[in-house]
């Protein structure tokens, strides 16, 4: 070869090895990639439904802790103050969340029997599951199938057993399963909401919840979803665990945790639902999501070959500490709060700081400055199976605030004598006390130990979406888009029923009152593209908070229901003026810069406004046909140029919404506005569905409830009587108290399968069915199902009745 050749191929070679570098480094990137915490929802002792309102409790004095409820007769009868009584639990104090029987079956779209039946564990997941994806303004029409991933820790369903009845099984039915395996609590949000990700359950006793994060921030990394879900969940509805854990001695007698004091002497028990959204950085970023906190890194490991299956293994924690350390990338002197496992055993805590005084120790002591360590158990109780999304949600705020809270009070006496604290540069601050400024990153790290043996350690750091070297974080959902002017906005906002939708505009209208012209765009964009429609809708303009504010509250109680409807509006007609198109073009090309991109289409302006309408998710067509949908474009009023233009746009848009149409308003605001992530979440409506305990030695009667296939009715079965009947047997399965509305699906109604195959059961007792289950499909609507039933089984008895005749 000569010279030549041989420089063109080391120069090819060169180039080869650049890109298989630069290949290696993106795919070790992906591996380690960020992943943002976009949005909470919780339930926790104490009255807690909210970040807000758990960051205010995290910054006082008080506990959460409380007896035991009066809808728990079996835990209250189980008690006794005498450790030494066989069967009997000495706990009578924990940290429990009230009115778990109440529930928003019809938003959801679950009947009343199948929401009676099922664990409310799963109807405080749903809840909890939607409110993290309103707050970060991830909208869920069902019929989109997001790619979200559902992980959730969960390690007890005890809601069951009040239907366990071995003389007696007449009351278990299909939902007996369905509503309180633990598969299904992740296997429900997934259904509900439509999602087409990974859905997984995990039981690892105390550390599930973190277990299922772990799993979480795989998948992202991995591409197998866009969006995850994050929850844990724990109720305490059964004496039986609570009986067992008493006679290890593991609950300390008062019922309350008491962290890394000298007064340990066992875990209180708590209850908590909660659901964390997460997504890469990368794709939060992009989308506008509010990054409240950044996941650098995890890891999970097991106990293995420890003194006992449920002792705690100092070495294996050493182990899980460390690898999530150098997943995250993270020195650990770096890290400015540990939030511990902190059950307050006297045998666990001690071990647990040993362990990370044996990873993080010696990087402490170097650089000075002590590692302040605590457990919200202190707080709230030990919430088991839901104690790692209690402690991941208080650590994100913790971040985000940058502000620790003490970790123990007082009054609370002296440290445990078992840990060498002098010797040890960890600290329990016993007040609160804002983040080292001495440390240049906001990093903390999560302990979770399961009584299993599973390990999990997690790296979380605050979101600073400064450029290196620039000015101070931003807040999530604190950065408005400011507007050189004020100009008109669309807000939007949808219910499930008329008093949710005026609950809904007051919690809004007041919050408008608060909001600053700078930061109305993005508030609006949130409510408009961070929510899902819902039937009973309003649509108000206006160019200043306090205007909207009041149109909002006045339109709510003016629509009062009346635009509730459950027919989307699918094509529009649209009629534009003469002399209305052209100057409309014109002035929303200098509003929406960015949708107009590019040569216009060579069409007549009435086509090229349609057109542009149609960018907002409803097709439109341009005429003056009055068949079907027909909506007229406003004319621009005043001299205000493209401001009247844009409000005549908005103000069509508001009606085409209040009709029924699922418009797209993404493009309505600029590129790069961002979500809000603080803003109020749907008022779920409270009904109470429960299964009350049976009397300790009573079983249940076995009789089936009354239903609406009593007697036959004397006389003749005509077509009309069939219907009615037909009607009364559908009400008497989905235990509904009112008429289904027709209009509505099976499905819409709050049918599944289960109640298809009962209600064709019931009706096949007094009449034959010559429909097949095809030719009844759950998706259509109520009055054409019935009627078709109906048809079917008037004609089968009118052959019947003439057969008779001719005997």
């Amino acid at each position: 070869m000569d010279p030549a050749e041989i420089r063109q191929l080391m120069e090819d070679q060169l180039r080869l090895s650049r890109r298989l570098r630069d290949r290696i480094r993106e795919l070790e990137d992906e591996r380690r990639a960020p992943v943002a915490v976009v949005g909470m929802g919780l339930r926790l002792p104490g009255g807690l439904t909210s970040p807000e309102a758990y960051w205010d409790f995290l910054r006082g004095d008080t506990t959460a802790y409380s007896g035991i409820p009066e809808d728990r007769p079996g835990l209250r009868a189980a008690y006794d103050p005498d450790p030494a009584t066989p069967g009997r639990s000495y706990v009578d104090t924990a940290g429990f969340l009230a009115g778990i029987g109440h529930f928003d079956a019809e938003f959801f779209g679950i009947s009343r029997r199948e929401a009676k039946l099922l664990d409310p564990q799963q109807r405080l997941l749903l809840e909890t599951a939607w409110e993290a994806l309103e707050r970060a303004g991830i909208a869920v029409r069902r019929a989109d199938r997001l790619p979200v991933g559902v992980y959730l820790g969960m390690m007890a369903s005890e809601y069951g057993e009040r239907l366990e009845d071995r003389t007696d099984m007449s009351r278990i039915d299909p939902y007996y399963t369905t509503g309180g395996g633990l598969c299904f609590g992740a296997g429900r949000i997934s259904h509900t909401m439509g999602f087409s990700g990974p859905v997984a359950s995990v039981d690892t006793a105390c550390s599930s919840s973190l277990t299922a994060l772990h799993l979480a921030l795989k998948g992202l990394r991995a591409g197998e979803c866009r969006y995850a879900l994050v929850c844990g969940s724990n109720l305490l509805l059964s004496a039986h665990l609570m009986v067992s854990l008493c006679r290890t001695r593991a609950l300390a007698p008062d019922g309350r945790s008491k962290s890394f004091l000298a007064s340990a002497d066992g875990y209180g028990r708590g209850e908590g639902v909660g659901a964390v959204a997460l997504m890469r950085l990368a794709d939060a970023e992009r989308e506008g999501r509010p990054v409240l906190a950044v996941l650098r890194g995890s890891a999970m490991g097991h106990d293995g070959a420890a003194s006992g299956l449920t002792a705690p293994n100092g070495s294996a924690q050493q182990e899980v500490i460390g690898a999530a350390l150098a997943d995250a990338g993270v020195d650990a002197g770096e890290l400015g709060w540990i939030e511990a496992h902190g059950t307050g055993t006297a045998l666990g805590d001690p071990i647990e700081v040993g362990a990370l005084d044996a990873v993080l120790g010696d990087a402490v002591r170097a650089r000075g400055l002590p590692l302040p360590i605590g457990s919200v158990k202190a707080r709230i109780g030990h919430l088991e199976a839901a104690s790692g999304i209690a402690a991941l949600i208080k650590t994100v705020l913790m971040l985000r605030h940058g502000e620790i809270p003490a970790a123990a009070s007082p009054d609370d006496g002296p440290l445990n004598p078992h840990i060498p604290w002098d010797s040890i540069a960890f600290t329990v601050p016993r007040a609160n006390q804002p983040w080292p400024k001495e440390l240049p990153r906001r990093v903390a790290g999560i302990n979770s130990f399961g009584m299993s043996g599973t390990n999990v350690h997690v790296v979380l750091e605050a979101y600073d979406p400064a450029p290196a070297g620039g000015g101070a974080p931003v807040p999530a959902g604190e950065a408005g888009v400011r507007a050189p002017e004020p100009h008109p906005e669309l807000i939007t906002l949808s219910a499930r029923t008329p008093g949710a939708l005026r609950e809904l505009a007051d919690t809004i209208a007041d919050l408008l009152h608060k909001t600053g012209p700078d930061e109305l765009p993005a508030l609006c964009h949130t409510l408009r593209s961070g929510r899902a429609p819902q039937p009973c809708r309003v649509a108000v303009t206006g160019s200043a908070p306090a205007e909207l504010a009041d149109r909002l509250a006045r339109a709510a109680r003016a629509a009062d229901g009346a635009t509730r409807g459950s027919s989307p509006l699918r094509r529009v007609t649209l009629r534009v003026p003469d002399g209305v198109a052209a100057p409309a073009l014109a002035a929303l090309a200098r509003e929406f810069p960015w949708l107009f991109e590019g040569p216009a289409e060579p069409a007549a302006p009435e086509h090229r406004l349609a057109a542009f309408v149609s960018e907002f998710g409803v097709p439109v067509r341009p005429g003056a046909d009055a068949s079907g949908d027909v909506f007229t474009y406003p004319a621009a009023e005043g001299d205000d140029g493209a401001a009247a233009h844009r409000l005549a746009l908005l103000t069509l848009l508001g009606r085409l919404f209040e009709a029924g149409a699922d418009l797209r308003p993404d493009a309505l605001c600029a590129p790069g506005t961002p979500l809000v992530g603080d803003l109020p979440t749907y008022p779920f409506q409270r009904e109470r569905y429960w299964v009350d305990e049976p009397s300790t030695g009573v079983p249940g009667d076995g009789r089936p409830a009354a239903g609406a296939d009593g007697a036959a009715p004397s006389g003749s079965w005509t077509r009309e009587r069939i219907h009615a009947h037909l009607l009364a047997v559908l009400k008497d399965a989905l235990e509904a108290t009112d008429d289904p509305d027709m209009e509505c699906s099976f499905l819409e109604a709050g049918g599944d399968s289960f109640i298809s195959t009962l209600f064709i059961t019931k009706v096949e007792e007094r009449f034959e069915v010559g429909l097949t289950r095809e030719e009844l499909p759950l998706d259509l609507p109520l009055r054409t199902l019935i009627g078709r039933l109906a048809d079917d089984i008037a004609a089968g008895e009118s052959a019947a009745t003439e057969q008779e005749r001719h005997r």
